[in-house]
């Protein structure tokens, strides 16, 4: 059995100890299987669908907060915390060191691809506009060196998607807007403070972030994914990625 084989074996192991029936989603299997074919449905075998608490994920509080979502969805998220830590030591704006704390998180805790807009979504209602911009357009910017702050073209990259791969005319046209936009620099030092190979062994602590995070980052009283923000429904995929609907 190859890898991918072996562990999909152990998850329906698992799953096949649940009282519910998990369904996994077309874009989480998009790319092992063909999207244009009907998914077979499981056997009940007398169980009902997932459609609350998936007991193999760690329990979200009544009302999550971001710290909360760090702790039990995107841990360990040593990234992010070096980039804001490096950020900081650096003598950047608190704005600066928020964003790159958060410029991440879709990646941690939603989806890779378009990671910079996912992001920039998931928290526009809590913060600063600048903040949210910073992130959608580190996605284009880190692909263009600006040597005038010292920020190459990563050769994690090289490495990543080989020396001749050439970035989607859309983010070359995002490049070209945010190179003129005022905030520019917000979101490329994100990009200057980005870590494109991190020490594994640092410690940062996500207390060292409590009060940048306190006064800048609106936490609604009912919670992230309750307060029927535009960007809500993100926070409970987050938080209950396996439910049948």
């Amino acid at each position: 059995m190859t890898t991918l084989q072996r562990a999909e074996a152990a998850e329906h192991a698992l799953s096949q100890e649940l009282d519910r029936i998990v369904v996994k989603s077309v874009i989480y299997t998009s790319g092992e299987r063909d999207p244009r074919v009907p998914v077979p449905r499981p056997p009940d075998q007398g169980k009902l669908y997932m459609m609350g608490q998936d007991p193999r994920l760690s329990r979200m509080p009544d009302r999550p907060t971001l710290f909360d979502f760090f702790e039990h969805r995107f841990a360990p998220a040593s990234h992010v915390l070096q980039s804001a830590r490096l950020a900081q030591k650096s003598g950047a704006g608190e704005k600066v060191v928020l964003a790159c704390l958060l410029h991440d998180i879709a990646i941690a805790g939603f989806i890779r691809g378009d990671h910079g807009y996912w992001g920039a979504q998931l928290v526009e209602p809590y913060v600063d506009e600048e903040v949210s911009w910073a992130i959608r357009y580190h996605q284009a910017l880190r692909f263009f060196a600006d040597e005038s702050v010292g920020y190459k073209y990563p050769e994690m990259y090289v490495k990543l998607f080989g020396p001749d791969y050439k970035p989607e005319p859309y983010i070359e046209r995002d490049y070209r807007y945010a190179r003129e936009h005022t905030w520019y620099m917000t979101a490329r030092l994100i990009c200057v403070n980005d870590l494109y190979s991190f020490d594994p062994k640092a410690q940062v602590r996500l207390e060292e972030f409590t009060d940048v995070v306190g006064r800048h980052f609106r936490q609604p009283k009912e919670g992230l994914g309750f307060d029927a923000s535009p960007a809500a429904h993100m926070w409970r995929t987050i938080m209950s990625p396996t439910r049948y609907l």
